[in-house]
């Protein structure tokens, strides 16, 4: 979830009050479709406009926010002889400019200083670009790129931080300095800089489609249909979200193949392939790194190798080898390092208790006994072969790790000091599953998310619960029901 999203924090932007819409009707959230030779209302620069309140409805609306006045930038066509100098904020008592543009809401937030926050986004020049007469109808001037001219554009970029993803596609549309912030990244790197971030849940429950929902405000977006081949579509996947990208595996023909689905631009690609490509691994990420453990190659032999990725530079570099190979593992960080847990591997193919911590400042691997989730009394007396059933469902919140007993409906929590398993409470009743497989059990910010469906086709609908483990016991909150007649396919969280 979105941090720090106090009222009294910053300015904080809430652009275009209709902006909260409803699920596939998100395309605020990736700016670029409309030209930028026109505001939404049709008006020229050069249309006089005057700002007082009571005048409004006669004249076109601004609005005024700790003293400033915010209207929109835009493009001049060559006939216009120049480019117009739209200032997106005002000094009070300054004078208004000549400008056009549509009514933006905002919603004040106090006047908090934001002292603390690091900003390296570049020159910030705070002056005024000089335009003679002949070049600029309005006559006005601006620095195009302060962001918001009358606070600068690191005091901008402070504010743009707290700002909610869902709001930066309509920040984006107010001129090309707010559209390359967003668009190139800049702003999520400078987000999870300063630790400001959102977590989104990404999931698949058909073959190519995927949703994402916030659980903050309890919305959905359903993303572009994934490209890919008949085979692509219907081989086992995996998913991994990891910076702004969401890396989906899978087979093709004879090869391991990733698509890409880029936040910042909403379209997938297919991604860069891995120096070893497997499937059945173990993964997590931390910021714009993710680390990919075991599993096994195009011929099925397990692995000990790993990799790391880097969203962005969308590059792959090898790691050390694991002490064991192992397939179907799972992956968490916590504490800043990285765990693989569990799975299958030997000569025998038999469960793997121990796990594997990975320093990533000393790039070593270093075995933990007894690391993974004992298997239910159940699944012992049936003699369920090991590879029936789900990786270990694990996740980690606030440097917490806790699993998710499918068979006993039980949530069980990791003692880091004994290295001992012990249960803390119930699973949500809808958290249904074959052997675990079609249940999501995911850390979101501070929350663990539980995403069940159906256990036959037909069952009409998932469920999304979550829990703070901060606030006590399991206690799990519907955050909402989807219409779906499948499993939970994949899943994966975003946080940026």
């Amino acid at each position: 979830m979105l941090e720090d999203r106090s009222l009294d924090s910053c300015l904080l932007f809430r652009v275009f009050s209709s902006s909260r819409l409803s699920e596939s009707k998100w395309s605020f959230m990736h700016p670029g479709g409309a030209s930028d030779n026109k505001l939404a209302n049709g008006k020229r620069a050069s249309e006089v406009v005057d700002v007082e309140l009571e005048d409004s409805l006669r004249r076109s609306k601004s609005l005024r926010l700790m003293g400033c006045s915010i209207t929109e930038q835009k493009e001049v066509s060559d006939s216009d002889n120049g480019s117009d100098s739209v200032s997106l904020c005002r000094e009070k008592g300054q004078s208004d400019s000549e400008v056009g543009g549509n009514v933006v809401d905002y919603l004040p937030s106090g006047e908090e200083q934001t002292d603390g926050i690091t900003v390296n986004v570049g020159t910030s020049t705070g002056q005024e670009k000089e335009q003679s007469d002949s070049s600029n109808d309005g006559g006005d001037s601006s620095d195009s790129h302060s962001l918001i001219q009358g606070i600068g554009r690191d005091n901008s970029i402070n504010c743009l931080i707290r700002c909610s993803r869902s709001d930066y596609g309509s920040i984006a549309s107010l001129n090309r300095t707010f559209r390359s912030l967003v668009r190139s990244g800049e702003i999520y790197r400078l987000r999870r800089q300063n630790g400001f971030v959102e977590h989104w849940v990404y999931f698949s429950c058909q073959l190519l489609e995927w949703v994402a929902f916030d659980p903050v405000s309890r919305k959905w977006m359903q993303l572009p249909t994934m490209p890919s081949s008949v085979i692509f579509m219907c081989s086992d996947k995996e998913s991994l979200a990891v910076g702004t990208d969401l890396l989906v595996f899978g087979k093709d023909h004879s090869s391991h193949v990733i698509y890409r689905y880029d936040l910042l631009t909403n379209s997938w690609s297919s991604g860069m392939r891995m120096n070893s490509p497997r499937c059945l691994f173990g993964s997590a990420s931390l910021g714009e790194i993710a680390i990919l453990a075991g599993g096994c190659d195009s011929q099925g032999k397990i692995l000990n190798s790993a990799e790391m990725y880097n969203s962005e530079h969308q590059t792959w570099t090898t790691l050390p080898r694991m002490n064991k190979p192992r397939k179907m593992c799972s992956g968490v960080f916590m504490d800043g390092k990285f765990y693989v847990i569990g799975g299958i591997g030997g000569n025998d193919s038999k469960p793997l208790t121990c796990g594997e911590e990975y320093d990533l400042d000393t790039k070593k691997w270093t075995e933990i006994p007894e690391m993974s989730p004992p298997r239910s009394n159940a699944a012992r007396e049936s003699e369920m072969p090991a590879a029936a059933e789900a990786p270990p469902l694990v996740a980690v919140v606030n440097n917490q790790l806790y699993a998710a007993d499918h068979t006993d409906m039980e949530v069980r929590k990791y003692d880091k000091e004994r290295r001992k398993w012990f249960t803390v409470g119930r699973l949500p009743e809808r958290a249904d599953s074959v052997n675990g497989w079609g249940l999501a059990f995911r850390a979101c910010g501070e929350r663990l998310i539980v995403i069940g469906g159906p256990k036959n086709s037909g069952g009409g609908f998932i469920e999304l619960n979550s829990w703070i483990p901060s606030h006590g016991p399991p206690q799990w909150t519907l955050l909402d029901r989807k219409h779906s007649a499948n499993f939970v396919y994949n899943c994966a969280v975003m946080g940026c």
